[in-house]
């Protein structure tokens, strides 16, 4: 009679075989004390739907090489957060810390990191905020006006509602005919959640715009740099995945960029 199978056991054998995802962390205050900090809802998204384990990456640039890292991970995830990017990243040196709050050790790690995952091929995939830096690294802009300016959508709920009612603001986004993202979610438009006070002012010249909300504000690009995805959305997939075939969708195009098969942008 056959022994039968130890579940744990099984569980762990077949996890080593799942690609391993790098998931940036944010320089935050708890309490008194300075701390790297992601979110759970962006990694068991990912480890969940992408079927990936994860490692956290400290944004620690004077302690840690990105070399040092991009090697042992099979790609990189970067997050949304409460800070902005620096506006002297993009050319602006006259924006005053209204503009923020700020996290230069973020922007600092994450640009080392993006460049030594484009040398090395690993795919990188951005939301939110990751979105705006992924901009701004391959040289684009960024406007900082998407919930004040009269010439477009409110692109943020209230400063003071709860976070249910903030996630739950929302708006359509055009899925642009040829893009990736159109061909995965199968569909010309998609309703999104709007959670954001920046965005895409000039977007980089290798980034090809995929989706765009109906004020013109690109909520998604695509890139193959080097031979390497490159994938970003405005917009929290994250948020309530398991409710939402959608966004569960975006996680799943990020698992088979980690296995290299998303064959549509190499």
């Amino acid at each position: 009679m056959p022994e039968e199978e130890d579940p744990v056991s099984s569980m762990r054998a077949r996890s080593v075989t799942r690609p391993v995802l790098g998931v940036i962390c944010c320089t935050r205050t708890v309490g008194e004390d300075s701390a790297q900090v992601v979110m759970n809802r962006y990694v068991t998204a990912a480890m969940s739907y992408a079927d990936s384990a994860a490692l956290l990456i400290p944004s620690l640039p004077s302690l840690m090489d990105a070399r040092e890292v991009v090697p042992r991970i099979d790609g990189l995830l970067l997050t949304g957060s409460p800070s902005n990017v620096e506006p002297r990243r993009y050319g602006d040196d006259e924006a005053d810390d209204a503009a923020g709050p700020f996290d230069a050790a973020r922007d600092d790690m994450t640009t080392a990191l993006v460049e030594a995952c484009i040398a090395l091929q690993k795919p990188v995939f951005g939301i939110c905020r990751g979105l705006q830096e992924l901009n701004v690294i391959f040289g684009g802009t960024l406007r900082r006006d998407t919930s004040t300016s009269e010439e477009l959508l409110a692109h943020h709920a209230p400063g003071t509602v709860d976070w249910a009612t903030m996630f739950g603001h929302g708006h359509d986004v055009e899925l642009l005919e040829g893009g990736l993202l159109r061909k995965a979610f199968g569909r010309d438009r998609l309703r999104v959640n709007s959670v954001h006070y920046q965005g895409v002012s000039q977007l980089a010249a290798d980034l090809r715009a995929e989706a765009i909300a109906e004020d013109g504000v690109i909520e998604g690009f695509s890139a193959s740099l080097n031979g390497t995805p490159v994938v970003a959305v405005q917009w929290h997939p994250e948020w309530d995945v398991d409710s939402v075939p959608e966004s569960q969708t975006y996680f799943r195009l990020l698992g088979r960029a980690l296995r290299r098969e998303l064959t549509e942008l190499t």
